[in-house]
């Protein structure tokens, strides 16, 4: 049994060595995220409940940026009735 398990082990070992040979003989580069490198995005805070989100994703409001319109609207009705 060890040596089925031996054999198995060193046939998986030299499958994946042949693939990575391959690839890097062929000139393939591995395979990377379409469209190159993301820009860095601004992260800011919802101003109800402090989760950090990227800024094209937040909701501006009065009092600063939320991440839904549930914590906007909370936000805003806890203003009017503190005033």
């Amino acid at each position: 049994m060890k040596f089925i398990v031996f054999l198995l082990a060193v046939f998986l070992l030299v499958w994946l060595l042949r693939g990575a040979i391959g690839r890097r003989s062929k000139g393939q580069a591995p395979p990377s995220t379409p469209g190159g490198a993301a820009a860095p995005q601004t992260i800011v805070a919802c101003a109800y409940c402090g989760v950090h989100l990227p800024r094209d994703e937040a909701l501006p409001g009065k009092g600063g940026v939320f991440c839904g319109d549930v914590h906007r609207t909370a936000f805003e009705k806890a203003g009017a009735a503190g005033s």
